[in-house]
């Protein structure tokens, strides 16, 4: 891996810290080459760049979050972490575009898990071109409380950028997932629109309806694009939108720990943090919190994604009626989770291969025994012919 050393600002370590907590296990990368980052490991950024938002430009949280993370008393962690520094606001926001996208291109390459934290949700197109430059299809989901499709005519900001991605030449992008969203945020036609692409959109509503439903979401994405205005003000009192409703910050948590068990997820971004000094330190310990639960779920991943060999997964055939196709289900030995395979053209190439699988869980299963054919095996069928 090259140096990326000419992309950071380091930050001076603060304090000491008590065996077990998470400050004495987080690397300085003043002390590390880059080329020795080790592999399965985590790198904490931060990219403090707020101009295509309405958000006040502000860092002065950087260090008052590492100390809130860093206090924190670990599990039992196993992978290396480390903290490459800020990646301050370049000249123009294209600067750190570009700073964001060679830097996640890099770690994701070498197998590091890049973290991004801070800056507004725009970032999440230069992570999406990081992978453009892999050459790799992927998946994003979006936890939001709303759809930031924005204008084709207008230039990216933190409300609209969905559309940057979509329109994008050559385009990468396999699936999108809108998670969270709040009905009277999103104009119909744009949810139309997504239905059209056989893109998914979740309510809040659905979330609550059944909490374990977010987990296949998860573990199908590549990219984790963190809205924390998704989180309702009275647990996150810098809410930019001032929303009474959204995710209770425990569910935030549990969110962001389904996100580190998922083998597929190369990285997150959380944005739109700013706090204000109506609430600081509760913000500061709710996102440092979120963070804790998704290096839990990281350390805890079990490396079940089906690729290769299935003799590690039991096998199940559904025939459904006036259905010429059998569903065939992949249960992990490993963790109880589920696949389901979806046929598509091979006329397609090997570009599409990795989503032959998808992941779907055990009420999928039911429903095509139950005569269904199950909605995620349509829409994904959809988009493959």
């Amino acid at each position: 891996m090259k140096d990326l050393s000419i992309y950071f600002e380091t930050i001076e370590r603060r304090g000491e810290y008590a065996p077990g907590q998470v400050g004495e296990s987080v690397h300085d990368i003043s002390n590390v080459h880059y080329e020795d980052l080790a592999e399965n490991s985590l790198a904490f950024i931060y990219v403090p760049d707020y101009r295509n938002s309405d958000i006040q430009q502000n860092e002065s949280w950087i260090n008052d979050f590492r100390a809130a993370l860093f206090e924190l008393y670990k599990g039992e962690w196993a992978a290396e972490m480390y903290e490459l520094g800020i990646i301050r606001p370049g000249a123009s926001v294209a600067d750190t575009y570009t700073a964001v996208r060679d830097v996640v291109t890099e770690l994701v390459k070498a197998q590091i898990f890049p973290i991004i934290i801070g800056g507004s949700q725009d970032l999440t197109y230069p992570i999406y071109q990081a992978y453009e430059k892999l050459e790799q299809t992927i998946n994003i989901i979006a936890v939001d409380p709303a759809l930031d499709l924005g204008d084709p005519e207008q230039d990216i900001h933190s409300k609209g950028w969905l559309n940057k991605i979509v329109l994008h030449k050559p385009n990468y992008l396999f699936n999108f997932s809108l998670f969270g969203y709040q009905s009277y945020l999103v104009n119909p036609k744009e949810t139309q629109l997504l239905n059209d692409l056989y893109f998914d959109a979740f309510r809040l509503g659905d979330f609550y309806k059944n909490e374990k439903m977010v987990e296949p979401q998860l573990r199908n994405a590549d990219i984790l694009s963190f809205d924390m205005d998704a989180i309702r003000s009275s647990d996150n009192k810098s809410n930019q939108r001032n929303l009474p409703n959204g995710f209770y910050g425990e569910d935030a948590c549990r969110i962001m720990r389904y996100a580190g068990l998922s083998d597929k997820l190369t990285s997150l971004g959380l944005f739109n943090f700013s706090p204000n000094q109506n609430g600081y330190q509760s913000d500061i310990n709710l996102l440092a919190q979120m963070i804790w639960y998704f290096t839990e779920g990281f350390n805890l991943r079990k490396k079940d994604y089906p690729i290769g060999s299935k003799a590690a997964y039991i096998k199940y055939r559904v025939n459904i009626d006036d259905f010429r196709d059998e569903i065939i289900f992949y249960k992990s030995n490993k963790s109880s989770r589920w696949w389901m395979e979806v046929p598509y053209p091979k006329i397609k190439g090997i570009k599409l291969q990795r989503h032959l699988l998808v992941p779907c869980d055990y009420e999928d299963y039911e429903n095509a025994l139950n005569n269904e054919l199950p909605d995620l095996w349509l829409r994904t069928y959809k988009k493959l012919s």
